[in-house]
């Protein structure tokens, strides 16, 4: 060990430290005692043996981490606080930018809606308009790239906005007015995809009609050419009755259409596939034309409760309430449904029991309670419909109760049930057998027969459409379940017109598939068109459906003729 040195500053140094004072070998051993003084405490204890050196960098280490520890953990924090500070700045620049997309947007469609309703809309300028386009496609980006704004000022993206925000509110009040319309022509369209082939019975029940009017001048005008020889040999007497017979039903004529003077809306023919669907959905597929005077009368096909069935019982999804239903398909399903209910409370059976139909209008109007009331009293009236109302006015305290005279309006919209259903039933059987298309299994036709379980369908559900249209009871059609009975009746009457020629509307279309001289299914004809005879048949892949075939195909019997 060397010596401790001092260098000498001066002859007389003050010396501070007492081991200086000391001899030279008493600072010697001190200075060993204190070396080996580490050494002893170590072996005393049985730790392993270990340099100050050793241990001591071991504590500048163990420092330098807890220091290296802390100072990360505060840049962490900082860094961490930074991030989720410009995190959220960032997210609320995306937010207010997407805002006003849909603003933009919103303010587009409505534009392009009012266009189409041909409501005229507040437009806005192009350069606006281009400005408003171009700051929306305008992308902010997140860090740790700088956040680009618009060049616009903050001012002027606001006075943006509000300006677009009130045309899109002005653009939503110019459509309002229009949507009642829309939301009947979207959800007709909907109804027309499902159902194509579906006939609106009543938008083309006069130009039915009128066909039917057209046939009958035509062959009485064929009649009169083969009464020309009658009135050459003096027959006077049989020309005064035939004068008799026109008038009569010129009469009949005119009385019934008094009672449908009136035509429907355009908004009520738009629903008339709706009101197919919900009244083949409900057991009344033949009381179309009933349901649109309903409506007719109701609302006229406006509004987003044409059926003005709110108050009913059936409705389950909106407040009872006048007007409250905001669905017009709804408002047609509980509507339809309200009314099959009654039709089955009055007992009415087909659209020409006209007494009962009205005592189910008249209910529709009322509610229930009146039918029973009104079939103790011997069905519908007009007078006991006004006391009905009166009685319940006074029980309620109110200063009237329902309208009195509801049959009489509802019938200014009616063409069903007319006296020349037998007359002209020939276009009527089309119609009643164009509103069962769809149908599938045919029970409502074969237990209607009479049968407890299922049968070959097809000559039944003829038999019911003719009796829907009043031909079995005015002894036109025969009612028949087997396809080889209804040939021979219309045989047995020279009624029957071969296979091979050129049927009409109306006819009854028989087939023989296997060429043995029976006929094997039986259908409604529909039209003949090009060539081709085109069918309303039941029983056909045991659903009623439509089918064509060429007018000499080979497997055509022969045709019913009904007139």
């Amino acid at each position: 060990m060397r010596d401790i040195k001092e260098r000498v500053r001066d002859k007389n140094p003050k010396i501070r430290n007492p081991a200086a004072r000391l001899p030279k070998e008493l600072v010697r051993q001190t200075v060993l005692e204190a070396k080996e003084k580490p050494r002893e405490l170590q072996g005393k204890t049985g730790s392993q043996s270990e340099s100050l050196t050793q241990y001591g960098a071991e504590k500048i280490e163990s420092v330098q981490y807890r220091a290296a520890s802390v100072a990360g953990k505060t840049v962490g924090k900082r860094t961490y606080q930074g991030g989720k500070k410009l995190a959220g700045v960032t997210y609320r620049k995306i937010k207010e930018r997407k805002s006003r997309q849909e603003e933009v947007k919103a303010a587009e469609e409505a534009m392009e809606q009012g266009a189409e309703s041909g409501k005229t809309l507040i437009k806005v300028k192009p350069e606006q308009t281009a400005l408003a386009k171009e700051n929306s496609k305008r992308q902010v980006k997140a860090a740790p790239r700088v956040v680009k704004v618009s060049g616009l000022s903050q001012e002027k993206i606001k006075t943006q906005a509000s300006m677009q925000k009130w045309q899109v509110e002005k653009g939503a009040q110019a459509m309002q007015k229009a949507r009642a319309v829309q939301m009947a022509r979207k959800s007709a369209v909907a109804s027309a995809e499902r159902g194509e082939a579906v006939l609106q019975t009543t938008g083309k029940g006069a130009k039915l009609s009128m066909q039917g009017i057209t046939a009958a001048i035509q062959k009485a005008t064929a009649a009169l050419g083969e009464m020309g020889k009658w009135f050459a040999a003096g027959g006077m007497a049989f020309l005064v009755v035939f004068i008799l017979i026109a008038g009569i039903i010129a009469g009949a004529a005119f009385s019934s259409g008094s009672e449908s003077s009136e035509s429907l809306s355009e908004e009520v023919l738009a629903y008339t596939s709706v009101i197919q669907r919900y009244a083949s959905q409900y057991g009344i597929p033949e009381y179309v034309s009933a349901l649109q005077a309903i409506m007719m009368q109701e609302s006229g096909g406006r509004g987003t409760d044409p059926m003005q069935c709110s108050e009913s019982p059936y409705n389950t999804r909106f407040p009872h309430s006048p007007g409250s239903i905001t669905e017009p398909d709804y408002s047609i399903e509980v509507g339809v449904k309200t009314f099959a209910d009654c039709i089955s409370q009055a007992g009415c059976s087909t659209p020409q029991n006209l007494d009962k139909l009205k005592l189910a209008w008249q209910g529709y109007n009322y509610g229930n309670g009146y039918i029973g009331w009104a079939l103790q009293r011997g069905g519908y009236t007009e007078a006991n419909a006004l006391q009905f109302s009166q009685q319940q006015a006074a029980s309620h305290g109110w200063s009237s109760y329902g309208d009195p005279q509801y049959v009489p309006h509802v019938m200014r919209y009616y063409s069903g049930g007319s006296l020349f259903a037998g007359l002209f039933g020939n276009q009527q059987i089309v119609s009643v057998a164009m509103g069962q298309l769809g149908n599938s299994g045919g029970q409502k036709f074969w237990s209607w027969y009479g049968f407890d379980s299922r049968v070959e369908w097809c000559a039944c559900f003829v038999s019911w459409c003719a009796d829907q249209s009043g031909l079995i009871a005015s002894g036109n059609v025969p009612k028949f379940s087997l396809c080889r009975d209804g040939v021979s009746w219309f045989q047995g009457k020279n009624k029957w017109q071969s296979g091979g020629t050129t049927p009409t509307a109306g006819m009854i279309i028989f087939f023989d598939w296997d060429h043995d001289g029976n006929s094997d299914h039986v259908g409604i004809v529909e039209k003949c068109e090009g060539g081709r005879v085109y069918t309303v048949e039941g029983n056909s892949s045991d659903q009623v459906r439509q089918r064509n075939y060429a007018m000499d195909y080979a497997s055509i019997m022969g045709y019913g003729v009904i007139n």
